[in-house]
């Protein structure tokens, strides 16, 4: 999509009223000179309008793209008129660009978004041959875990409450990158004390979803641990791994890097990432 003077692209999900999305792509809009406006679609809020329905209207109101989160990365990818073969992979689409014919193509920011974020948090030594767990085998878990590959882990602990979703995901990877460099486990206990880190990939942490999404006492100092979540920045989970003396990444990396990517897909135009750093840093404060 090649980018006009006045832009309309939104993001499509639940529980999406706090997200900083609008802030981080209109003001990168502003900065390239183009009027442009960032729609949530909320269907906790608009009652009655499925998935199917918001792509309709996404196609007849003339957006050049929407993003989309929890819980439709998966099951929007059967609606699409074309999928990447990079979404296709993971299984799970979390950009949709709308092209001049007004087709649908999906695509996944969120594997990128992970492996910079977790690159300039972390640091690439800390998934390098070593043994992480990830708890959560949804949408973002799938592009998680294959950002995690990306970085050298040499054995995924899979870990999901749907047990089917974790046993599928682990089959993708098996496929993909060989069976000795991930397993599915039922039991979280085990997989942590082999682990040099977690990933939380599910909701537990965000507004309307508190918690942590395993038991307290299994984390320990030599653990790193990483949240996509950032609504809150810092998590229940990140408090506690803090207090334990862990290292922890939050969720504004992953955020940060898969927005700059999206812009690209909707614009044409590379996105100014140290730019879209700040702007979420004040967007954050502004929330908080």
């Amino acid at each position: 999509m090649l980018m006009q003077k006045r832009t309309l692209i939104g993001l499509v999900g639940t529980n999406i009223l706090g997200s900083l999305a609008p802030a981080l792509h209109e003001d990168a809009l502003a900065a390239a000179g183009v009027a442009g406006h960032y729609h949530l679609m909320d269907l906790d809020v608009l009652k009655g309008r499925s998935l199917a329905d918001i792509l309709s209207a996404v196609r007849t109101a003339g957006f050049a793209g929407i993003n989309v989160t929890h819980p439709f990365k998966e099951s929007v990818v059967p609606l699409l008129d074309q999928v990447s073969p990079e979404a296709r992979e993971i299984g799970a689409v979390n950009t949709v660009v709308v092209d001049r014919e007004s087709r649908t193509v999906g695509h996944n920011t969120d594997r990128t978004g992970f492996y910079r974020g977790f690159e300039q948090a972390l640091g690439r030594d800390a998934a390098q041959g070593r043994t992480v767990v990830l708890i959560g085998a949804g949408g973002a878990g799938r592009a998680v875990a294959f950002a995690l590959m990306d970085h050298g882990v040499a054995c995924l602990q899979l870990h999901d409450t749907n047990g089917e979703r974790a046993t599928a995901l682990g089959a993708d990877l098996a496929a993909r990158f060989g069976p000795q460099r991930c397993q599915v486990t039922a039991e979280l206990a085990p997989a942590v004390s082999r682990a040099a880190g977690i990933v939380n990939a599910t909701p537990t942490g965000m507004h309307s979803y508190p918690g942590v999404p395993l038991a307290r006492d299994l984390l320990q100092p030599h653990h790193w641990v990483a949240d996509i979540v950032y609504t809150p920045l810092e998590t229940e989970l990140l408090k506690l791994a803090r207090d334990k003396g862990c290292r922890t990444m939050n969720g504004g990396g992953m955020c940060v890097h898969q927005a700059a990517e999206a812009y690209r897909m909707f614009t044409g135009k590379e996105a100014d990432v140290a730019r879209m750093h700040r702007t979420f840093e004040r967007a954050c404060a502004l929330r908080g």
